[in-house]
């Protein structure tokens, strides 16, 4: 998961100073991974049931894992020009309990540690002084507020559901309401979306160094694989 101020080293110095930042913008550094939706998401739905969902089709424990992704997204501007910075890890586990179509529980956890970009630096930094992945190598989200959809889904159906739950960084829980995408049939279910965050929150500071700054606020991403049973 995840956070934006790990970018604060983002740049290699050398390919700014000799480049410039629109360069290094638009032909060195990584494009920035997709804003995640279900149509760029992992995978394809198992089996395509017809007509609306039941709760005999969706009720139970759904597991996340394998084909999963989270990650963070944060803006920069270097040298006056805006730079996106991604990070992405496939170390994404949890469990999701729906009853009567409706999400009553949700417990997830990143592997902080193995998010990873395209610059080692940025990398280091995020791990080390950003989040301390040391003292704490996970960042949780713990649903607090059941989500029941205002009518039952179509399979295979894209709908849009609020979410609210405890987001913890860096040692830090903070409550979150965000909007996610879902599909589902009945074994797969899909999930995607983008939890804005402001740094400072979780006791992260995105700093200033002069050429590069930091936006104090981003966005916690993930593309979410759950396979029931």
């Amino acid at each position: 998961m995840l956070i934006g101020s790990a970018v604060a080293l983002v740049l290699i110095g050398g390919a700014v100073a000799i480049a410039g930042p629109i360069v290094y913008r638009d032909v060195i550094a990584k494009p920035a991974d997709a804003v995640p939706t279900i149509s760029a998401g992992p995978g394809t739905l198992s089996s395509t049931p017809t007509g609306r969902l039941s709760a005999a089709d969706v009720d139970g424990v759904w597991s996340v894992g394998s084909g999963s992704e989270a990650g963070y997204r944060v803006n920069e501007v270097l040298n006056g020009t805006d730079v996106t910075v991604t990070g992405r890890t496939s170390e994404v586990t949890g469990s999701l309990t729906v009853q009567d179509l409706t999400l009553t529980k949700a417990d997830l956890s990143v592997d902080v540690a193995s998010i990873a970009t395209d610059s080692q630096n940025r990398d280091d930094y995020f791990r080390s002084t950003a989040l301390r992945t040391d003292r704490f190598p996970k960042a949780t989200f713990v649903l607090t507020k059941a989500a029941k959809p205002a009518a039952a889904p179509k399979a295979g159906e894209t709908v849009k559901q609020s979410v609210t739950g405890d987001l913890t960084l860096a040692g830090k829980t903070r409550s979150v309401t965000f909007e996610v995408e879902v599909r589902s049939d009945s074994s797969q279910t899909q999930i995607a979306g983008q939890i804005p965050i402001t740094f400072a929150d979780y006791g992260v500071e995105a700093p200033s160094l002069g050429f590069v700054k930091v936006e104090p606020k981003g966005f916690v991403e993930f593309q979410l694989l759950a396979h029931k049973g």
